[in-house]
């Protein structure tokens, strides 16, 4: 069980850091609601480490950490990572889900670009659509198709982050875009970086990326129907506030370089009342066809894991390789600093 402070401070840091996953956790149940607020925090505690800290391979490498130790019954002494042992306990979480979280974020301190739209999926796979597996484990559900349609939403909720956050990533030299999709445009991620507003050109990368969120939003519904009642109110929620917020990003053009998207009380307000009603059509209506759809490439691993289909193994080789590059990486810039600091007592 989560102890009560550590439960508190989780649902603090979530309140502050994402307020769209917190108005969607409102309508889950208690029994959802708790170990979902203490993997989140844990997952945004984790991320910002990364993306707004000033040594992202020390964070990475602290993460792979925090997650040996939580995997083995000792965790730090901190809120986010006790409440995160107790989930790993009470539910059994397998080892790879939020392994795939750490490689995504590993891949993020390397600076890794993707060439092809399949790359983009690959790291929206590692760093939600992963959450979206954990999700349906909190949930007790660990019914393969479900799963993949978590994944959908995970993966959808990714892809609008990005088209989201163009600018914002571009000002801290990170592009999430498929480099072919910018190649045909004529943009290089120089000038990307350089642009003061959106061409013609970016905004239709940004709406394209968009369209593949919005099959994928479509894609994820008829999971929810195979969730647990009292859940499906909050994964409505979650579904209908992020896709509000991509077509925010249409609103204004697809021009994520000037404005970043946001969306108002209100409207999030309206979209928890449609929740409710979402939930209790889809309970009357027959399971659409598409919740036995195969579950996009770059996630099976992920649904496979949660579905316990194949015994849990170590990490991948993958992320061991991806880890080893920032141990590297690591080794040379301490051994630079000793070195200068050598040089600075000779003088």
């Amino acid at each position: 069980m989560i102890a009560q402070a550590d439960l508190e401070a989780c649902t603090a840091a979530i309140r502050t850091g994402s307020l769209s996953f917190h108005a969607a956790s409102r309508l889950l149940p208690k029994s959802v609601r708790d170990p979902a607020l203490a993997l989140y925090a844990f997952c945004r505690l984790s991320d910002d480490a990364v993306d707004e800290g000033s040594d992202k391979t020390a964070a990475v490498l602290h993460l792979r950490d925090r997650l040996d130790r939580v995997y083995a019954g000792r965790p730090f002494d901190a809120p986010a990572d006790r409440a995160f042992a107790a989930v790993v306990e009470d539910y059994e979480m397998p080892r790879a889900l939020p392994d795939a979280l750490l490689e995504g974020m590993a891949w993020d301190a390397v600076g890794r670009r993707y060439n092809t739209f399949s790359g983009v999926m690959d790291y929206s796979a590692r760093v939600a659509a992963a959450v979206g597996a954990m999700m349906c484990v909190l949930m007790r559900v660990r019914d393969a198709d479900a799963l993949a349609r978590a994944c959908d939403l995970g993966l959808a909720m990714q892809l609008t982050n990005i088209a989201r956050d163009v600018g914002e990533d571009a000002r801290a030299g990170r592009v999430y875009l498929p480099l072919d999709w910018l190649a045909e445009e004529g943009i290089t991620p120089e000038a990307l970086f350089a642009a003061e507003g959106a061409s013609q050109g970016l905004r239709r990368v940004v709406r394209r990326l968009l369209a593949q969120a919005r099959r994928l939003y479509w894609r994820s519904e008829s999971g929810i129907s195979a969730l647990p009642f009292a859940s499906r109110p909050g994964i409505w929620a979650a579904r209908l506030i992020y896709d509000g917020i991509g077509g925010q990003v249409e609103r204004n053009g697809c021009d994520s370089m000037r404005t970043r998207a946001h969306t108002s009380g209100r409207r999030k307000a309206l979209w928890l009342g449609e929740s409710a009603l979402r939930s209790v059509i889809c309970s009357v209506m027959p399971q659409p066809a598409m919740l036995h759809a195969r579950p996009e490439a770059e996630v099976a691993f992920l649904v496979e894991a949660a579905a316990r289909s194949k015994p849990a193994r170590g990490r991948s080789e993958a992320l061991i390789s991806v880890l080893a590059q920032l141990e590297a990486n690591d080794r040379r810039r301490r051994a630079a600093g000793n070195q200068t600091r050598r040089a600075g007592v000779g003088v």
